[in-house]
């Protein structure tokens, strides 16, 4: 049996309940942007352009601004780190501007907890955090079609040890804090020694 198929229906998947783990209000979330580039953003921005190659769009195919938006953060700042650089493996401070933003958010948000048997009674398996990319795009979008309430996924960093890993949905935009109460560029002195251990940990080359 193939242990990352594609998803079932939305309505075959509806009958199989949610795993909510909730993110409390006050959490911190912590995520790494662009300002230039590919896809600039804000320390707020949710991306309406895609699908992308991220690994949780939910985005419309074939790829174009929509009403779909997408936000991906991490608990730790090193997983931040570790996806976002993960493709050259090299943590580069200056090119696209990248900054880090801290923020808290302002009320509960409903997370769909894709770290524990979840994937495995939906007919996946934890691949779903491993896999091709497009697939998982797949099962976003049957996750965010069959589950209403579901305003974010919770899933394992394949990068980060299985560090907790997080994307927002557009529904949960109003769980954005006004203000972030972290906010530099990652070509701050200040962060200089922090990145550069991040990475060291990581193996990846900081530039």
């Amino acid at each position: 049996m193939v242990k990352f198929p594609n998803p079932p229906p939305a309505s075959r998947l509806a009958e199989l309940s949610p795993r909510i783990k909730p993110l409390w209000a006050g959490a911190e979330l912590w995520r790494i942007y662009f300002r230039s580039g590919r896809y600039p953003g804000t320390w707020n921005g949710f991306r309406i352009f895609g699908p992308s190659d991220a690994r949780f769009d939910h985005h419309l195919p074939p790829a174009h601004d929509q009403s779909r938006g997408i936000l991906y953060g991490a608990t730790e700042i090193t997983t931040c780190v570790a996806e976002v650089f993960q493709n050259k493996r090299i943590l580069d401070r200056h090119q696209g501007d990248p900054w880090l933003a801290g923020l808290r958010l302002e009320r509960e948000v409903p997370l769909h907890d894709l770290t524990g048997t979840w994937p495995t009674a939906a007919g996946a398996s934890m691949a779903i955090n491993t896999g091709t990319r497009p697939r998982a795009q797949k099962w976003s979008r049957a996750i965010y079609e069959s589950y209403m309430s579901v305003q974010a996924i919770w899933y394992c960093s394949s990068m980060h040890a299985n560090q907790p890993a997080i994307l927002l949905y557009e529904r949960a935009h109003d769980a954005l804090p006004a203000e972030p109460f972290f906010h530099r560029a990652l070509a701050d002195p200040l962060l200089f020694i922090p990145l550069k251990n991040a990475a060291a940990g990581l193996g990846y080359d900081f530039a």
